[in-house]
């Protein structure tokens, strides 16, 4: 027998019939149904089984708040534990019922699996009304802001999308998307869930794509402000036998005869504690269910709604309550009576609705804390997560807005707070179907000692299902309220954490994909040097190389590379520096903590100085490296190496809070809010002093490490003396608003000594000729200072810090650790190849194994000297200078001299110009 009704449905496509199959056994369905409306439709009841009991059980809800409809997918790759009240049908789909649990897919996953990145002013999650008037309100009043509105359902407009078009709700649902359609930076998302919100404006979300498409999307998104309009979950009433397929939330079978023109019931009994309850009968009514009572918990009622309710012939029970039902003796056990307070009813659909809960899972998720609502009968959003205030608002129903009927508002009522548990077998009244938990269970935690609700959830498992307590959660809360003869706000609610729906491994280990696969970042002034071809550094884009135009056509890296080193060494350069890592430490323990991070000793370092780190982890290997330079007394400024900035300032946050919580330290990144342009070269010191000619730059009044404020180009900025060349250099860090002021300044200053910009592949030539290694390219977690040949940054009068117990061990001081070195090809012109492994000159490369004696780790074509050189991780390379190697490449030894690491002005004679 059908329940398809021959008209209506919002949400299904008549005109596109669809055919799935259920246990082997189709079912006829349309475009837009999910899988338990298609169910329904065929008068198929029972869904699935309870896990421990095997009682049979059928659809509840509508969406997400179901406890109980779940089924296997086989079809595609197959997916266990799929809510089949969002299941969209496809044709194809196949699927089975299951006994409370699914299981893996035995073939291969075909499902495609993204992970996407996003950015927005405003994210608003939820696209009813309340979702909608916000989203609306803020593209309007924001100028250019974006908007990104996260929705679970097919298409905008919740609950309203279900009503008449000529409705109040339909007309003004009508009216805001009209409005959204004309505004600009408006981006919408429909059939994605969101999962997470991990405080400071960072959400998860789920996006399933529809009908048959295998393909799902995993989205962080960044917003600077959300707005939740998460709606509500309709809540159950409890008594005995209340999970047999039959027995459904009354608003749910409502949305199933308006959305998809399914009639879920012949003959129906109502139970309500508030007006949707009601409004439900009437619409019922309207589709043809026979209601044989409605029950209201509440003494007294008025109003259009119960007038209604007369209008239609269909008896009001006040003070009334269902007390047990019968089912069928057949497999299905579908619903076959009522048992009430005021009589017995034979029907096959009971329709209860307890109230409703705020969805507030996302507002709590970064901790933000509830409070019972007497008025709304239900928890609602009180104090929100630090961090959070300004950043989150609540609105709509999610907020305990009581317009819980679009319509019906002036007619509303108070709602009643019932949760009914001592009526029948305990074992027989189910709070939590899903995971076949009984208020039989509860009483039996409540025995053992067990008060608090979070013990209780663990001992009986209530809430720990696929659906995390959304339907059943808080009416257990209420009932463990009544149990233990307390007031439901002191009892309060369990953890809400993320995920808020399931979330597959697969999913997590999905692909990164297009533009914002990786946050992309580039310095505040990339217009002035976006014409070069970019090199990825970390997650910033950098210059690699600036190319000049040749009556050959554009040089190509080498040739670039070349000329940019000799601009350097001979005249003047100017490279984009703004990427590095920077770090504001400020507090009167801030020595303190550079003193046990860093292996050398910072404390006694004085304001207008700047020095040089190391940074071990605990094990003594090289970590980071980077400069320090006093500020103040108190106010100290870090650079670390671009790709570490994040890695160092998580561990300078993580030592800090764990281990030395007392000191007096705060850590706050500016490395976007200083642009940093490097002058290097020996006519440096004549650009800077064009630049700003009211101070001495010699080296006797500036000298190398030192640093001071002065206004450069007429903008306020910070001079420092620092080199990564070899060469006189210095640092101009400015506020990053200034950066291309500060670049066009620059080029103009230098112009009359033809100064040159250079990219990160010069730079790297220059600092390996002076034998500066590149942490992380040089280093591999398996080196240490002392294996770079730089000791003197070990501090000898400090009593400790991070790593200095490890480095005192034998096996770090081992003469033949491998050790940074510099190579040269025998024959003076051969390239050496980055990676290339170093074995002994003329081993037998077919003799496997092939004993290795270091690596290649940065190779260069051409030095100072025109000759190709590289630096190589070496056993016991000090001692090895001079020896012959053979650097091998895909089976292809090339001849090597080991030389010491620095190739160029060992004596630093250059750094002072």
């Amino acid at each position: 027998m059908s329940r398809r009704l021959p008209t209506g449905g919002s949400r299904i496509d008549r005109s596109r019939p669809v055919t799935i199959t259920v246990d082997g056994v189709e079912v006829a369905a349309y475009h837009g149904d999910t899988v338990a409306s298609a169910l329904l439709a065929a008068d198929r009841p029972l869904l699935s089984r309870g896990i421990y009991s095997g009682r049979p059980r059928g659809v509840m809800g509508v969406g997400v708040e179901d406890a109980c409809a779940y089924v296997q997918v086989l079809s595609g790759g197959g997916e266990p534990m799929v809510a089949a009240t969002t299941l969209e049908v496809h044709d194809g789909l196949a699927v089975e019922r299951i006994a409370g649990r699914g299981r893996l897919p035995a073939g291969d996953d075909t499902t495609r699996y993204d992970t996407l990145y996003g950015h927005a002013e405003i994210a608003v999650v939820g696209g009813g009304l309340a979702g909608l008037r916000a989203a609306v309100a803020a593209a309007e009043d924001a100028d250019g802001a974006r908007v990104l509105i996260l929705d679970d359902g097919p298409a905008l407009g919740g609950a309203a999308a279900d009503l008449p078009a000529d409705s109040a709700a339909g007309r003004e649902l009508r009216d805001l998307l009209t409005r959204l359609d004309g505004l600009e930076g408006v981006t919408v998302l429909t059939r994605t869930t969101v999962t997470g919100s991990h405080g400071h404006g960072r959400l998860v979300a789920l996006e399933q794509r529809p009908h048959g498409v295998a393909k799902r999307r995993l989205h962080h998104v960044q917003a600077v402000g959300v707005v939740l309009a998460t709606g509500s979950h309709e809540r159950p009433l409890v008594f005995a036998d209340n999970d047999r397929p039959g027995v459904m939330l009354a608003c749910a079978a409502a949305d199933y005869v308006t959305r998809y023109a399914v009639l879920p019931g012949e003959r129906a009994v109502v139970w309500t504690a508030h007006d949707a309850g009601l409004h439900a009968a009437v619409e019922l009514a309207d589709a043809g269910t026979e209601i044989v009572a409605v029950l209201d918990v509440r003494e007294t009622m008025a109003g259009p709604l119960a007038a209604a309710l007369a209008g239609r012939g269909i008896a009001l029970h006040l003070g009334a309550e269902v007390t047990g039902t019968d089912g069928s003796d057949d497999e299905s056990g579908r619903l076959i009576r009522v048992h009430t307070t005021v009589g017995s009813f034979d029907v096959d659909l009971l329709a209860i609705s307890g109230g409703a809960n705020p969805a507030v899972e996302l507002f709590s998720h970064p901790g933000g804390r509830t409070r019972w609502s007497d008025e709304v009968a239900g928890f609602v959003p009180d104090v929100p997560a630090p961090g959070q205030v300004g950043r989150e608002v609540v609105v709509g129903a999610a907020a305990g807005d009581q317009d819980v009927v679009p319509g019906w508002r002036e007619t509303l009522q108070p709602p009643a707070t019932v949760f009914r548990a001592d009526a029948g077998d305990p074992e027989l009244v189910f709070l939590d179907p899903h995971r076949d938990a009984t208020l039989a269970d509860l009483r039996r935690a409540h025995a053992a000692g067990l008060s608090s609700v979070e013990h209780v959830k663990r001992f009986t498992t209530i809430g720990t299902g696929a659906d995390q307590g959304r339907g059943f959660g808080v009416l257990a809360v209420g009932v463990l309220a009544q149990e233990l003869g307390r007031p439901i706000e002191e009892v309060g609610t369990t953890t809400y954490r993320p995920p808020y729906v399931p979330l597959s491994f697969a999913l997590l280990a999905g692909r990164n994909r297009g533009e914002l696969s990786d946050p992309v970042r580039v310095s505040q002034a990339h217009d002035r040097v976006a014409h070069a071809p970019m090199e990825d550094v970390g997650q910033w884009k950098r210059p690699w190389y600036f190319p000049r135009s040749t009556a050959d056509g554009l040089e190509d890296l080498d040739a670039s590379v070349a000329r940019e080193v000799r601009a350097v060494r001979t005249g003047v350069g100017m490279m984009d520096a703004s990427t590095l890592g920077k770090i504001l430490l400020q507090g009167a323990d801030v020595g303190v903590l550079l003193d046990r991070v860093y292996t050398n000793l910072f404390s006694t370092l004085k304001v207008g100085k700047v020095r040089y780190g190391v940074m071990c982890g605990p094990d003594g290997m090289v970590v980071d490296d980077g400069t320090t330079a006093r500020l103040s007394g108190t106010d100290w400024l870090m650079t670390t190496t671009t790709g570490n900035a994040a890695a160092v300032l998580d561990t300078l946050e993580e030592w800090h809070q764990t281990e030395w919580p007392g000191l007096d330290i705060a850590l706050t990144s500016v490395t976007d809010q200083w642009a940093v342009v490097a002058v290097a070269g020996p006519r440096s010191r004549d650009v800077v002093a064009t630049l700003a000619p009211q101070h001495d730059w010699s080296a006797e009044a500036f000298g190398f490490m030192d640093w001071r404020e002065a206004p450069v180009a007429g903008i306020p900025a910070r001079v420092l003396r620092i080199s990564f060349s070899g060469e006189l250099a210095f640092e101009l860090h400015v506020p990053s608003w200034y950066a291309a002021a500060l670049w066009d300044a620059v080029e103009e200053a230098g112009a009359p000594h033809g100064i040159t910009p250079y990219g990160t592949e010069t730079m790297h030539v220059l600092r390996a000729e002076k034998g500066f290694p590149i942490v992380g390219q040089d280093t591999d977690g398996t080196v240490t200072p002392h294996d770079l040949g730089m000791s003197w940054a070990v501090s000898r009068k400090k009593t400790d810090f991070i790593g200095m117990r490890s480095l005192a061990r034998a096996d770090a001081r081992r003469p033949d650790r491998r050790q940074l070195v510099g190579l040269v090809p025998l024959d003076g012109s051969s390239r050496i190849v980055e990676g290339a492994q170093l074995v002994a000159h003329g081993a037998d490369l077919t003799a496997f194994p092939v004993a290795m004696a270091g690596h290649v780790t940065s190779a260069y074509p051409s030095g100072h000297d025109g000759r190709p050189f590289a630096l190589a991780l070496l056993d016991g390379g000090r001692d090895r200078v001079g020896e012959v190697l053979d650097a091998v490449d895909d089976l292809v030894p090339l001849a090597v001299r080991v030389t010491g690491p620095v190739s160029y002005d060992e004596q630093g004679a250059r750094r002072d110009g």
